[in-house]
């Protein structure tokens, strides 16, 4: 009996020490994997080095000599192309470097042809037909003093394409050394003008640079401009009042298709836009415009003007259910009791259009009916609004807050216009130079905030899905800066929509939410009760059986 009471007794302790091993070493462990938050690994040395953000902005120039600007000398000594670099350091943090890659030929005889027209237009299209160039790229011409196509007083040309003419200066009477100077300082102006400028980096990169390094042109360029964005909605609003008195027309169909729709046919390499239009009545101004004896009208002062538009911001109603920003264009018919209707200025003095935009939202416009005595005894008046008119001062109003502000040029420069175009080739390169710059701003500080999040978090989940889109992210953004190194503009910009579109959706995931608020002893407080009862008699076997082989050494010590 007291054999088999002590079998007994051993295969219970075996089996206690078999349990405890299994669940010390099999099971913790297990239950320690199966509930610990799942992170996938993602690149935060590579993302760390985009926090350094150091870009290199490479633009491609071409010094065409036509014939009688250089002398046979010079020609032979002249070299084939040059790299003129200007570095500038806006903190610790943020570098960039203008590059030019310049590259020197003489006029090919259709070139020289082209050259010899009779007006600059002409010459601008008959170049573009020779060599439409590459986004990004530009080409300068230099013409000899004999030639009659710049007017007098006109150092520089810039047309409506990627070219400009350029006059000589002397330059028969130069050394090469001395004629590269000249041309290489002349063409950087050119390059700043159709390009970019120290003021528009600057302002592509507001969100890295503290506000006191800013120039007053960059400070203002940064806050007007809509951010940049895959897509943008237009909503063209007319406001009567006073429906009671006025019965307004416009022919808002045709002034998009004639005016608008061929800016934004330029802009689709840039983004997507939409265009709706709708008619509010009784929507009124949030002040009430103070009537002026002088003019014998009602004014509306510029301090009044931040007041006006969140009143009729409620009635718009199309921001809350759109995916882009919305850029509001409001056409503002005062009422019958309000008319005529002014907008001055801080200086007091009566704005010329009557109009005034608002950054980063949009414009207003305000119409006056001209009323004759027959019309004001009969009423509501009959109106037909001048589409023309309220459209040249909407462009306007499009162009700034798309950031397609006015260039500041030399005395000497002359700029074509690019009329039915709307917008310049050099235009929309210049603007594709400062959206891609901001693109790739705006992703090295997003996923630098994320890794700083995920870093200093340890229970938020990361899941394949996020980690995905942050490698493609930094991909995207590192083949971004690869190409603007290049000097391959245009797929720069892809390279910098792809890769805000990715870090986008990686910092906003739904998934990162889900265990932010679950830390580590919230998991103990929820599976210590259900592992107690059962870890309770395993301690206390283990315990036991630490006691007995305790006694068990003690006793030959006392037999001894």
């Amino acid at each position: 009996m007291a054999a088999a009471a002590g079998a007994e007794a051993s295969r219970g302790k075996c089996a206690a020490h078999a349990i405890a091993v299994i669940a010390i070493v099999v099971g913790l462990p297990l239950w320690w994997k199966t509930t610990e938050t799942y992170r996938a690994s993602l690149p935060y040395s590579d993302i760390n080095e985009l926090d350094s953000l150091s870009l290199i902005l490479t633009v491609p120039v071409e010094i065409v000599f036509a014939k009688g600007v250089l002398s046979v000398e010079q020609l032979r000594k002249m070299p084939s192309s040059n790299l003129l670099d200007r570095s500038s350091k806006l903190n610790l943090k943020t570098t960039y470097k203008r590059r030019y890659e310049i590259k020197y030929r003489r006029a090919t005889p259709q070139e020289e042809e082209a050259l010899g027209g009779p007006s600059l237009q002409g010459c601008d299209e008959a170049l573009y037909q020779l060599d439409k160039g590459t986004q990004g790229s530009l080409t300068v011409y230099v013409i000899p003093e004999s030639s009659t196509l710049l007017p007098q007083g006109i150092g520089v040309s810039i047309g409506k394409h990627r070219t400009a003419v350029m006059e000589s200066l002397h330059l028969p009477s130069l050394r090469v050394e001395e004629v590269l100077a000249v041309v290489n300082k002349k063409a950087e102006t050119i390059v700043q003008a159709m390009c970019f400028n120290d003021d528009a980096i600057m302002a592509a990169l507001s969100d890295r640079i503290p506000i006191g390094q800013f120039t007053k042109e960059a400070y203002a360029d940064s806050r007007r401009a809509f951010k940049s964005s895959p897509g943008y909605e237009i909503t063209f609003s007319l406001l009567n009042p006073d429906p009671k008195s006025h019965d307004l027309h416009w022919n808002i169909q045709g002034a998009v298709d004639g005016y608008i729709q061929p800016f934004l046919d330029k802009l689709a390499p840039v983004a997507n836009v939409s265009v709706d239009s709708q008619i509010l009545y009784y929507a009124v101004l949030g002040v009430t415009p103070r009537f002026d004896k002088a003019s014998s009208g009602y004014i509306l002062n510029a301090h009044s003007l931040p007041h006006v538009i969140n009143p009729i911001e409620a009635r718009l109603g199309s921001s809350a259910a759109s995916l882009y920003p919305v850029l509001n264009f409001l056409l503002y018919v005062p009422e019958y009791s309000h008319s005529p209707l002014y907008i001055k200025d801080h200086d007091g003095i009566p704005v010329v259009t009557n109009a005034f935009h608002s950054p980063r939202w949009g414009g207003i416009m305000v119409y006056n009916v001209d009323y004759s005595e027959e019309q004001e005894r009969v009423l509501p008046v009959h109106v037909d609004i001048d589409m023309v008119k309220v459209m040249e001062v909407f462009l306007t109003q499009l162009r700034l807050l798309f950031g397609i502000s006015k260039v500041s040029i030399p005395a000497d420069f002359h700029m074509e216009s690019p009329g039915n175009e709307v917008l310049s080739d050099w235009e929309l390169d210049r603007l594709l130079w400062t959206r891609t710059v901001e693109n790739i701003a705006t992703v090295t500080t997003t996923l630098t905030s994320l890794a700083q999040l995920l870093d200093q978090i340890g229970n938020i989940v990361i899941n394949d899905n996020v980690a995905s889109e942050v490698y493609r992210a930094v991909s995207a953004v590192q083949l971004a800066m690869s190409h603007l190194e290049n000097g391959m503009l245009e797929f720069a910009f892809q390279a910098s929509k792809e890769a805000i579109t990715s870090s986008e959706k990686a910092f906003f995931d739904p998934s990162l939410l889900h265990l932010l608020y679950f830390p580590d002893d919230q998991k103990f407080a929820i599976y210590i009760p259900l592992f107690l009862p059962m870890a309770v008699p395993i301690l206390l076997s283990l315990l036991k059986t630490a006691k007995e082989y305790k006694q068990r050494r003690k006793e030959p010590a006392k037999e001894d």
